[in-house]
């Protein structure tokens, strides 16, 4: 059974930094890694996503503030936060897939004070 554990996240002042962390149980070979963000009263949605090959893709509102990276020999993902704003104020849950099959962490709490 997999499963995800996420670190990192917390409470930071506006224009702040976080840096995220999500490990997988045992060693798998995932093939996209990513972080998807919930803030109250609104749907989930795709904060950046790494394939296996080191592609990326990032939601609009995050580019060039957030990085994701992964180190697939510690089946790890991470994403380092910048520039942080209060509308980046949500519950961050990671995501690995292995093809046919999808899991979830729990959910760590980022809020941004203003």
């Amino acid at each position: 059974q997999v499963q995800l554990v996420e670190y990192g996240g917390g409470l930071v002042q506006a224009g702040g930094s976080l840096r995220l962390s999500c490990a997988a149980s045992g060693s798998f070979p995932f093939n996209r890694m990513g972080w998807y963000r919930q803030a109250p009263g609104k749907q989930r949605e795709l904060v950046a996503i790494i394939t296996n090959g080191g592609r990326t893709n990032y939601a609009d509102s995050v580019k060039e503030r957030f990085t994701i990276s992964r180190d697939n020999a510690k089946n790890t993902v991470y994403l380092q936060m910048n520039s942080l704003k209060p509308e980046d104020t949500a519950v961050y849950y990671c995501n690995m897939d292995l093809f046919v099959q999808e899991y979830w962490g729990q959910g760590t709490q980022v809020t941004v004070s203003s």
